[in-house]
């Protein structure tokens, strides 16, 4: 089963910067145990546009859909035939990113 696994990083306490060299490696195992299809960082929510269609005419909104202190900052795309493996990983995520972790099944 897929997941989808969100970072959610926080603007009043946001999670420290220079984890990339251990994400870099926890997506270098993720690649060698078959878990990884695809992962992402986000620009800033600033860089966002809600583009909405429904009525009449399209409207367009600068910034981000919700506004919050948590956000997006990133995501994967993770293959794991068992949840608790999800889980587990998404553990790890949490303490090799220093973000919040939200792992989600893909129907």
């Amino acid at each position: 089963m897929q997941y989808l696994v969100s970072v959610i990083d926080d603007k009043e306490n946001p999670g420290r910067t220079d984890r990339q060299p251990a994400i870099s490696e926890f997506n270098d195992r993720l690649v060698a145990d078959g878990y990884w299809v695809f992962a992402g960082g986000l620009a800033d929510t600033d860089a966002a546009t809600v583009v909405d269609n429904r009525g009449e005419q399209v409207v367009l909104t600068d910034g981000p859909f919700v506004e919050s202190k948590e956000y997006l900052a990133g995501f994967w795309v993770w293959d794991v035939a068992d949840p608790d493996v999800a889980l587990e990983l998404a553990a790890e995520a949490s303490k090799v990113c220093d973000r919040k972790i939200e792992v989600r099944p893909i129907r």
